[in-house]
């Protein structure tokens, strides 16, 4: 694995910018350009795994959201060994389910997960791909706090400065600072 600091630049160098996507005024920071580079995306997952077993003694649960947290979550679960819980839009999830409507920098969307997911006291850390506003990672946990989920910390790979935001302790490998 390489050291911190390199790994960090070349996810930067990674992660694509597109703007007006998804619609005018919003630029949206694309993180799958990270996912061609096996290697990389191995380092990075060793990295957010390394930062989480300093801090935290136990994790139950790894709550992935809706879409890119679940490509991040299972592996880091798996590290962790960890269940893993989605997160997912309403209409998604088979079975009873419980929800929160959230806003996003571009309209409102409501969050499901299932009824019994995550139990009372179970330790759980969230992941999702980029904080852009802080909505969607709120509204995940006010889920998880929901279901009686202790949230120990949220986990991105970047921060577009929604982390302030937010109530809950946030790890973003890397920051996008005043976008």
């Amino acid at each position: 694995m390489a050291n911190r600091e390199q790994i960090i630049k070349a996810v930067r160098d990674k992660i694509g910018v597109v703007p007006d996507f998804p619609k005018p005024g919003i630029l949206f920071r694309d993180i799958l350009p990270l996912f061609k580079d096996p290697v990389l995306l191995n380092d990075v997952i060793l990295l957010l795994v390394k930062h989480i077993k300093e801090r935290h003694e136990k994790v139950d649960v790894v709550v992935g959201l809706e879409s890119k947290g679940f490509l991040f979550g299972p592996m880091i679960a798996q590290h962790l060994n960890a269940a893993f819980v989605p997160i997912r839009k309403k209409g998604k999830l088979p079975g009873e389910c419980v929800k929160v409507e959230y806003t996003l920098g571009y309209g409102n969307d409501v969050f499901e997960a299932q009824k019994n997911a995550v139990r009372p006291e179970e330790k759980v850390i969230i992941v999702d791909d980029v904080i852009a506003t802080g909505g969607s990672m709120d509204a995940a946990c006010q889920l998880v706090a929901g279901m009686g989920g202790d949230i120990l910390e949220c986990l991105v790979v970047a921060d577009r400065t929604g982390a302030a935001k937010l109530k809950k302790p946030v790890f973003a490998l890397v920051p996008f600072e005043g976008e």
